[in-house]
């Protein structure tokens, strides 16, 4: 067995969140993540509304 045939993770790649992440005003690697998150469970809420009410979301808001 060669040692690229272990089962050790791949640590060359970098986390994707890094210690040294901070908020800060304006456009940033930060802000864009966090919003990338929230779209993710906003769009799962979305889902998961439209599951067990078994209405789409226009049906839902009241809209025709």
């Amino acid at each position: 067995m060669s040692k690229s045939d272990s089962l050790e993770p791949n640590t060359s790649q970098s986390p994707s969140a890094t210690p040294d992440d901070q908020a800060s005003f304006g456009w940033n690697i930060y802000a864009e993540r966090i919003n990338g998150r929230f779209a993710m469970v906003g769009f799962l809420a979305l889902l998961l509304l439209e599951f067990f009410t078994r209405q789409d979301f226009f049906t839902w808001l009241g809209l025709p």
